[in-house]
């Protein structure tokens, strides 16, 4: 085990580029932060490249740690270097990002969930976990949403990233494979001919699209859908928002 004191440390910098999305690009890799994430890539067997943590935190999960892993000792004051957050656990981890795309000809099973330009890390990040709560298999970021794996997002992820299959890609492609492939892919949107959610039959193999906080889905993916959908609302609220209308559209719609 290496001990690096310094925040000049040539690790260091690099760890600390993982903050931002051109680092985590030009790497291959992101930062996990918290003993949690990190546990939870140990155990899903997530591919880690390093663990980095204050004297305190790696003896107190010694025993957890995984074999042929690199693991550095860091001073408190590297750890608040690493993290966004102003008082950081101390134990961060490396990881691969996983495949940056997926050819969608080659999945035509499970639930999927399309994200269209969704623009708040905060709201990725819980999609993605209510889509694991809910049996989803995959989530798909299309192009123009905020990137996953930035600090907020990761924090309301909670590790799910690793228990369902996540890919970038081109949602007008991903909804024409699906449904030449006889699966029903529905939209979230608000117009006249949108049917009620709770009317549409529970159902194992789907992909539900939600839209941009404030634009909703694209035109032209709203006219690619099998049947475009909206949650009835019964109080005075004008909207719900994005991640809330996610989850309750995937329960909705996602036969147990």
């Amino acid at each position: 085990m290496e001990t690096i004191k310094s925040t000049k440390n040539s690790r260091v910098k690099t760890w600390q580029k993982l903050q931002t999305k051109k680092g985590r690009l030009a790497s291959g890799t992101y930062l996990l932060d918290g003993w949690h994430l990190v546990q939870e890539a140990i155990t899903h067997d997530g591919k880690l490249h390093a663990v980095m943590g204050t004297a305190e935190q790696l003896a107190e999960h010694q025993e957890e740690l995984p074999l042929g892993v690199p693991v550095f000792e860091i001073t408190e004051e590297i750890a608040k270097k690493l993290s966004d957050l102003v008082t950081p656990q101390g134990i961060f981890a490396e990881v691969s990002l996983p495949n940056a795309t997926r050819e969608p000809q080659f999945i035509h099973d499970g639930a999927w969930l399309f994200l269209d330009a969704i623009q708040d890390p905060g709201n990725v990040g819980t999609m993605v976990r209510t889509a694991d709560a809910a049996g989803f298999a995959g989530v798909v970021f299309g192009y123009g949403s905020v990137d996953p794996y930035s600090p907020k997002a990761l924090r309301a992820m909670q590790g799910s990233q690793f228990h369902l299959t996540t890919t970038t890609g081109d949602l007008t492609d991903w909804t024409a494979s699906f449904t030449q492939n006889g699966m029903n892919v529905y939209g979230t949107q608000l117009d006249p001919e949108a049917a009620d959610v709770f009317t549409v039959p529970a159902q194992t193999q789907f992909a539900l699209i939600m839209g941009n906080e404030g634009q909703g889905m694209q035109p032209e993916l709203a006219q690619m859908t099998t049947k475009n959908l909206y949650i009835p609302i019964s109080g005075q609220a004008e909207s719900l928002n994005v991640a809330v209308a996610a989850g309750v559209a995937m329960f909705a719609l996602k036969a147990r």
